[in-house]
């Protein structure tokens, strides 16, 4: 079968001919419909340095996936052949404490994953190909009735990273409260949906693209601003002076970690999810008073599933342009590049279905 490989570090992925893998037990082989590309990948292939993870090329891009049931290792109950499913991208060892909590994310026991700290396009093979071998049933969720797998493969972390960093943060989104979402891209116009969908919170968006700010309104934004001198005071103007009660920074860089912090209510939240870099000094008076300062990763299985579920209702859907995997390295670099919006999916098997 074809894949789209990242043979080592600081290069660009190849499409390459690999055989097809055989599910061992307990594994789950899936036909793969679609796969997202995301970009953290950008930053794996250019960015990163021999020892700086735990795991490194080469290996097959590709960590958010969705498809079809194909071939069942032994002692796999609870799926069929044929049936439309998403996979869950984190792979912990299942074992730990926060493996048995369903936070695999946070897996404890590296050591025993079947790659440390990684999972399918992150360290093992991912679903840039025809076919992904998933090393554990768990980690396969069946799609609800109406969601196609191009549809469900972006949410499994488009959609998934920012419902947890919201969820969090639940019980400071009420009807009186106010939401930042910084950065509109692949994320950011989910996390405003997730927004509009979960809580009932006033949204308020920023991003520098007039495109993104004009998708940012049509996903359900209140109201959305282009960054610059007067974004603070215009931020405080539409929250009566008080600043907003939760950050979601889908950025990460020095400026956006320094606009949140100041347009940031006292006993906010202001989560990093983006990987920009930046950093944030946290000092007695550097935030509000009783603000709390957080990255957050991922998300979990029991998280994808609602996530997948408010897709299937319509209530979360991903703006995406698709791709064959022919010219799934194209794809990334146009991600790169900035002439998508929304989110970015490579559909390996040119749309064939079971």
């Amino acid at each position: 079968m074809q894949a789209l490989r990242l043979k080592q570090w600081h290069s660009e992925p190849e499409l390459e001919e690999v055989a097809v893998p055989e599910p061992g037990p307990g594994e789950v082989l899936v036909q793969v419909g679609a796969s997202g590309a995301c970009h953290s990948d950008l930053h794996l292939m250019h960015e990163f340095e021999a020892g700086a993870l735990p795991w490194g090329p080469p290996f097959t891009l590709g960590h958010e996936n969705a498809g079809w049931v194909h071939t069942l290792g032994s002692g796999v109950r609870g799926l069929e052949p044929g049936q439309p499913v998403a996979v869950v991208g984190a792979w912990g060892c299942g074992t730990c404490r926060r493996c048995l909590d369903g936070l695999e994310t946070y897996c404890e026991r590296p050591d025993l994953a079947p790659v440390p700290g990684g999972g399918g396009g992150l360290g093992l093979d991912g679903g840039m190909a025809e076919f992904l071998l998933v090393p554990a049933a768990r980690h396969v969720v069946a799609l609800p009735e109406g969601l196609e797998p191009t549809d469900a493969a972006p949410l499994t972390d488009a959609g998934l990273t920012p419902y947890h960093a919201v969820r969090r943060s639940w019980p400071k989104l009420g009807p009186t409260a106010t939401a930042l979402v910084i950065g509109v891209g692949g994320l950011g116009h989910l996390c405003v949906q997730v927004l509009r969908a979960t809580t009932a919170a006033r949204v308020v968006a920023v991003d520098p693209r007039g495109s993104a700010r004009d998708l940012a309104l049509e996903c359900g934004a209140d109201l959305a601003l282009a960054p610059g001198d007067d974004l603070v005071a215009e931020v405080r103007e539409a929250t009566q002076g008080v600043g907003v009660d939760v950050v979601l920074d889908m950025v990460g860089s020095d400026e956006t970690l320094a606009t949140g912090a100041a347009c940031l209510r006292q006993l906010g939240d202001l989560t990093i999810v983006g990987l920009g870099g930046g950093t944030l000094p946290v000092s007695f008076f550097g935030v509000p008073y009783e603000a709390s300062v957080q990255s957050t990763y991922w998300g979990n299985r029991r998280e994808l599933v609602d996530v997948l579920d408010l897709g299937a209702r319509g209530l979360l859907r991903s703006h995406t342009t698709l791709y064959t995997l022919a010219d799934a390295a194209r794809a990334y670099r146009d991600l790169a590049t900035g002439t998508v919006s929304g989110r970015v999916v490579v559909v390996p098997n040119d749309g064939f279905r079971p």
